[in-house]
């Protein structure tokens, strides 16, 4: 599945190294979640499904950071917690550091173990689990 043009114009703004990781990363998520609805939100690409956000990457100083909204649930090793809700991350300063077979384990886990942030601001910072 092709990345959409706003993706790649984010990837290609990136330095050459950084540039590799997010194409590697796009081309991973699109084709795992080809259902999956993806554009640039709050600056950075997310895929979503029904309306919901499920996975992410952005660039940061040190690197990029894959970020999956309902990772925390997700129980695998590589994926760190990162806030307040259940949200997890793993980081990367380079494409070889990704491990695409836990990777596409993971986008997977996307699919089937979400948590209803779509609606987090009409429940007053309440999640429920959707899947």
């Amino acid at each position: 599945m092709a990345i959409p043009q706003q993706i790649q114009d984010y990837n290609n703004l990136q330095a050459p190294a950084d540039r590799d990781l997010c194409n590697l990363l796009a081309n991973t998520i699109s084709d795992n979640l080809p259902e999956a609805e993806s554009k640039i939100w709050h600056a950075h690409p997310v895929w979503f499904l029904d309306g919901n956000p499920v996975v992410g990457y952005s660039k940061l100083k040190g690197g990029v950071r894959l970020l999956f909204w309902s990772g925390q649930t997700f129980e695998e090793a590589g994926l760190q917690s990162e806030g307040k809700f259940k949200a997890a991350e793993a980081r990367y300063t380079s494409a070889s550091q990704i491990d695409t077979e836990a990777l596409q384990r993971w986008l997977s886990k996307a699919r089937d173990i979400q948590w209803d942030y779509k609606n987090i601001v009409k429940r007053r910072g309440v999640l429920e689990r959707l899947k």
